[in-house]
């Protein structure tokens, strides 16, 4: 069932603004809607007229926000992932894990996975008050490479398992040689061990971040009348393709900012497309965002919504 919506799209496109806006149109067709903020530069709170933490706050009936502590996020993995280390591997006292989490939390990889964690938290924790989430995203890099992960990670995962099966085959093969070898007091079956639950246990979780995205998800691309957004948003219908997520929409902020010639890249012609003007008095308040309302896009939506799938 289609019940989140995700914008994407190049720093400075309006993300958070055309987010809001949906997200208000929504609210105010009777819709319980929550509005999360992963972009760890916010203005979320700004655009919204609120003070934003990373708890669910009222902005007004039917709408509630917040903002993802990706930092808070980040230090949560890396304890979740010691301490799950400390526990299966409590018998090598000479595993230094302190010093390697410190050089960790500055690794490729580690911002991604913190995201998934907190739209997971999202999903499996708050999703259930509503009846729709909507995310505003970071810019173009850091999305990808999030909604990337579940896809890849699954992969690795898999290797993971396949290798990890070996490991226990050879157990047994050697238990059964020598029953008396040290081999023989270690888990040598797949329901004992703890290793392979725990790869069991990500690669669930990292089927259901997937189907958030590929199949639960309408996601939407932002985009100005620019060359460099409009490629931007090319690049980003590419990776959406590699990894089977659906590119839904495209959303053309800031129609008439500039009177200079632009096309619509041929590749992006297939997603439906919805503008919003340029605001030339800009949003002095949360019902500025009224003039950003296009139903249109929430039309779409909820035709996705009522089909079961984007």
């Amino acid at each position: 069932m289609v019940s989140n919506a995700f914008f994407l799209g190049k720093g400075g496109v309006g993300k958070t603004t055309v987010s809001a806006a949906f997200a208000l149109s929504l609210a105010r067709t009777g819709r319980k809607v929550l509005i999360a903020s992963l972009d760890p530069a916010h203005n979320l709170g700004d655009v919204l007229e609120a003070q934003l933490t990373d708890k669910p706050r009222r902005v007004e009936d039917n709408l509630d926000a917040l903002e993802v502590d990706l930092g808070a996020w980040v230090d949560r993995y890396l304890k979740e992932s010691k301490d799950e280390l400390k526990s299966t591997y409590s018998y090598n006292l000479a595993l230094n894990l302190d010093s390697f989490f410190d050089i960790m939390k500055y690794s490729p990889g580690t911002e991604e996975y913190a995201v998934l964690w907190a739209i997971e938290h999202i999903r499996c924790e708050l999703a259930g008050g509503y009846d729709i989430v909507v995310f505003d995203t970071p810019p173009t890099a850091l999305s990808l490479r999030f909604l990337a992960m579940p896809a890849i990670s699954t992969r690795w995962v898999a290797e993971l398992t396949k290798l990890r099966e070996r490991i226990l085959t050879r157990r047994q093969t050697i238990t059964r040689i020598n029953p008396s070898s040290p081999v023989a007091s270690s888990c040598t079956d797949k329901d004992s061990d703890a290793v392979y639950g725990k790869l069991g246990s990500i690669k669930g979780r990292l089927a259901g971040l997937q189907s958030l995205f590929s199949e639960e998800s309408y996601v939407a691309v932002v985009v100005n009348q620019d060359v460099l957004s409009i490629s931007e948003a090319r690049r980003i219908a590419d990776e959406l393709d590699r990894i089977d997520v659906p590119l839904n929409a495209i959303c053309v902020n800031k129609r008439g900012l500039t009177e200079a010639p632009w096309n619509l890249d041929p590749r992006l012609k297939s997603s439906k497309r919805f503008e919003f003007d340029f605001l030339r008095g800009g949003l002095a308040a949360r019902d500025d965002l009224r003039s950003l309302d296009n139903p249109g896009l929430v039309a779409d939506f909820m035709a996705a919504a009522s089909k079961g799938r984007a």
